[in-house]
């Protein structure tokens, strides 16, 4: 059985998400601020966590930045801020996904579902991908440019196989999308721009020049076939 720690000040908030986690199986622990969620982060080691961006003290992105320093567990951030480059910033330090409240708590269940078939490699054939410098070992999760390890969050790994597996062909965000959550959520275009920048700064020395991955503007992302 999977553990989810949801990390969530408001306490209706709280009982909802835990509620509606634990009736789709899931063990779930909470934490009421960031100090709290590192702590479970350290002892408990979760699964996964859901993470609400407004906390008192220390916010969900200074959380989101220490899990990052040392753990690649999935996150899906919780927010219910309007200004949408907060989310983006989550998305770039290394969360997986975002709901914004108001939210479905049964679209929330569906995503962690999600995340969790991707960090657990159920959705990925046993392969491996050779690409330019690149090897990926998929059922691995393991990752090597150049003969260096490169460590990627499941949500980046799988857009990884995405590209690399269709390399030449050029990919819309919408398709991209399809690839991670294997399922029609509302379309988050910039979440993608988001993780395939974390991509290319794990993979490139230099930003402004991709070796691996292009973008075709208004159009969405190819990985080079050479």
């Amino acid at each position: 059985m999977k553990t989810v720690l949801v990390v969530e000040d408001e306490p209706e908030i709280a009982r909802l998400v835990r509620d509606y986690l634990e009736h789709a199986g899931f063990t779930v622990l909470t934490a009421g601020d960031g100090e709290m969620a590192m702590h479970q982060v350290r002892t408990v080691k979760p699964d996964l966590m859901v993470l609400d961006l407004g906390l008192p003290g220390m916010d969900g992105l200074d959380v989101t930045r220490s899990v990052r320093s040392f753990s690649a567990m999935p996150i899906i951030v919780l927010t219910a801020r309007a200004d949408e480059s907060d989310r983006i910033v989550g998305l770039e330090l290394g969360a997986d996904d975002y709901v914004v409240k108001p939210f479905s708590p049964k679209e929330l269940v569906a995503r962690v579902r999600a995340v969790l078939r991707r960090a657990n490699g159920e959705e990925r054939a046993a392969e491996v991908i050779r690409a330019a410098d690149l090897v990926i070992e998929v059922p691995e999760m393991r990752v090597k440019a150049a003969g260096e390890r490169v460590e990627f969050t499941p949500t980046e790994f799988q857009l990884l196989v995405a590209l690399a597996s269709n390399r030449g062909r050029v990919l819309t965000r919408g398709q991209l999308l399809q690839a991670v959550h294997g399922v029609a959520f509302e379309s988050y275009e910039r979440a993608i721009d988001a993780h395939i920048k974390n991509i290319r700064r794990k993979l490139e020395a230099h930003q402004g020049a991709p070796s691996y991955i292009e973008t075709l503007y208004g159009v969405g992302y190819r990985f080079k076939d050479e």
